[in-house]
């Protein structure tokens, strides 16, 4: 399902933001290529998450860019680490609540009503649809906010960890899911997976340091999503290492 309007690249620009009296950012900025998939790697409390709040707009602090030129408002979707369900609402109410927060009006809420059984269809869980969240597993309730954040219909979607906390088999049929359906949109995708961030990337950026610096695109070979053959498992862990601070030099663009 591709976004309702042609997806712009993101500018963020941070001269300096700071935390808890900890300096996270002076001087960084990060480029988002439109309809693209760039997925951020880096050790726990580098500011990976703060970023990604910066982007959406949820913090001040940074200045935001779209490549189009046009105004970012209502055009970001977030999709957090946890589902965020509410347990009273059934799936498909679930999907369409952040249409009834905002006033929308009844032909819009009827448009959210039929995206959303779509979009339920393509996730599978059209026969969940009336179904409260605690009857759902783990991989159903991932799908079901997969579901959620692209009824918004947004070209830029940011991703926290959305995957962090399913079984190894869910993750990857979600990883694949999330691939084919974000199709076309600008994602920024976070996570503490090298495997998951070369599957699904179009560009890696690795975030390290205090104040945090951006390492060089790693732009691995082929369309996600990728297949874990031996050549990737080789980037995995030749990126393991930077991560580590094991790598004698950084990752440029990959043939």
């Amino acid at each position: 399902m591709q976004p309702v309007e042609p997806a712009p690249g993101l500018a963020l620009a941070v001269e300096r933001f700071a935390f808890e009296g900890r300096l996270l950012f002076e001087g960084l900025a990060l480029e988002l290529p439109a309809g693209r998939m760039t997925c951020l790697l880096g050790p726990s409390g580098v500011g990976k998450s703060t970023l990604l709040r910066l982007a959406a707009g949820l913090l001040p602090g940074a200045v935001r860019t779209a490549s189009d030129g046009e105004p970012l408002s209502g055009r970001i979707a977030w999709m957090a680490q946890s589902d965020l369900l509410l347990p009273w609402l059934t799936v498909e109410d679930n999907l369409i609540l952040g249409f009834r927060l905002r006033g929308a009006d009844r032909e819009v809420l009827r448009a959210a009503r039929e995206r959303a059984r779509v979009l339920l269809e393509r996730v599978g869980l059209a026969e969940r649809a009336r179904a409260l969240p605690h009857e759902l597993s783990g991989g159903m309730r991932q799908r079901a906010a997969l579901a959620r954040t692209l009824v918004e219909d947004r070209p830029i979607v940011l991703m926290d960890e959305p995957f962090s906390a399913l079984d190894a088999i869910t993750r990857h049929r979600l990883q694949e899911l999330a691939a084919e359906l974000l199709r076309g949109r600008t994602v920024l995708l976070v996570t503490h997976s090298p495997l998951e961030a070369l599957r699904l990337g179009h560009e890696v950026r690795t975030l390290e340091g205090l104040p945090a610096r951006l390492g060089p695109p790693l732009r691995p070979a082929g369309n996600p999503p990728r297949s874990a053959d031996p050549a990737l498992l080789a980037l995995e862990a030749r990126l393991l290492e930077e991560l580590a601070g094991a790598g004698r030099e950084p990752l440029g663009v990959a043939a």
